[in-house]
């Protein structure tokens, strides 16, 4: 149990540092957007409107990732939690699979 609650934990851990460094990302380029209203011209407006909607569908596609990925990500870990020896076996075989797919393309 105290391996699931710490598998989960890093798992949350990950998934929490992803999403923040798109937050982090999105934050920047609203700056950026910021700090370009210096610029003049129907240009640079054209420009910023086309950031601004970019940043927009970007910060919508995060949102909805996050909703969407979250009882994947929940049932995955319940699943790997509940049975760890098949778990093992599965990667074992997809990564024998994978060694003798490779192997024969040299």
């Amino acid at each position: 149990m105290a391996r699931k609650n710490a598998a989960l934990a890093d798992s949350d851990q990950i998934k929490d540092q992803v999403f923040s460094e798109l937050q982090a990302l999105i934050e920047e380029s609203e700056k950026l957007l910021n700090d370009s209203a210096a610029l003049v011209g129907e240009e640079a407006e054209t420009l910023r409107a086309q950031v601004s909607l970019k940043l927009r569908q970007a910060r919508h596609a995060a949102n909805k990732v996050r909703s969407r990925a979250q009882p994947v990500v929940e049932a995955t870990q319940d699943y790997i939690g509940g049975h760890p020896w098949q778990t093992v076996a599965i990667s074992a075989g997809l990564g024998l699979v994978a060694g003798l797919l490779l192997g024969r393309r040299h």
